[in-house]
């Protein structure tokens, strides 16, 4: 079995690994990824082993009511929407050991009230090479906020979706759901609250391993044994042997903060036009 573990650090990733039987390099990979992740990604969260079955237990849910069963092992990641928690979560699954966390952060998803922000859609959302990823240019807005993160920083796009718009009659719309970093000194700091307008926003470490280790890119590594060139990939990416596909988005309908994902301190005012994503 894999050891919870836990540094002296306000905000760190509780992580529940179960042995599988899989081929050793296969546990040794699940081993690295938490280890990794506890080392590389910021905002991370303490989550109760209760909390994380409650997770799983969500997205099989989800997986079931999109009828796409897992059938080998691999990395999923999920975020809960709901307004009073706005976490991420990296799982690993295996046949055997079913769900497993690996590590959790603060993110951000779509924000209501506002106008042209829409809610984040629930559900399974496959990331594929038939809605190509793209890096950020780092580009600022009229506020002065890179709306994609840092230049470089990879966009992983979901697709067009259907989504009720967060303000007037909530009618049902259209967005690429992506998934990306923030402006890192404006808006990273307000990961943990709805900010998005319909997107996730997750920090830009996790960016970068999900990235650097193709961790969602079982779709791109397909594509790659086919002889495709795809010029969004790393030239000195790491990629795991298990790679995932899926962004499963949840809502825990919770109606309280859980002491584990705390409210980010606000000390400036919100940005008055909104960043897409």
């Amino acid at each position: 079995m894999f050891p919870l573990f836990s540094r002296p650090s306000r905000r760190v990733a509780c992580a529940v690994l179960l042995a599988a039987p899989l081929p050793l390099w296969a546990a040794d990979e699940a081993t690295e990824m938490l280890t990794r992740y506890r080392s590389q990604v910021t905002s991370q969260l303490i989550v109760p082993a209760l909390e994380v079955a409650r997770f799983a237990q969500l997205v099989e849910l989800e997986l079931q009511r999109a009828a796409k069963p897992l059938l080998s092992p691999q990395y999923l990641m999920v975020v809960d929407r709901n307004p009073d928690t706005q976490a991420g979560f990296l799982f690993w699954w295996s046949p055997a050991g079913g769900f497993n966390l690996v590590g959790a952060s603060s993110v951000s998803t779509g924000q209501s009230g506002n106008l042209g922000h829409f809610e984040t859609p629930l559900g399974v959302f496959e990331h594929s090479t038939v809605n190509p990823d793209f890096r950020s240019e780092g580009i600022a807005s009229a506020d002065g906020i890179q709306v994609y993160g840092a230049k470089g920083l990879r966009v992983f796009n979901f697709g067009w979706q259907q989504v009720s718009k967060g303000w007037g009659d909530g009618t049902v719309s259209q967005i690429r759901l992506q998934m990306h970093a923030t402006d890192p000194d404006l808006m990273e700091r307000r990961l943990g609250s709805a900010q998005s307008t319909g997107g996730v926003h997750i920090p830009a470490s996790l960016i970068r391993l999900l990235d650097h280790h193709g961790v969602l890119d079982a779709d791109y590594d397909q594509a790659l044994r086919e002889g495709r060139t795809l010029d969004v990939l790393l030239g000195d990416r790491e990629q795991v042997r298990y790679p995932g596909r899926y962004l499963v988005v949840v809502d825990s309908g919770r109606t309280g903060r859980p002491d584990w994902s705390p409210a980010p301190f606000l000390p400036h005012r919100r940005p008055t036009t909104p960043a897409p994503g």
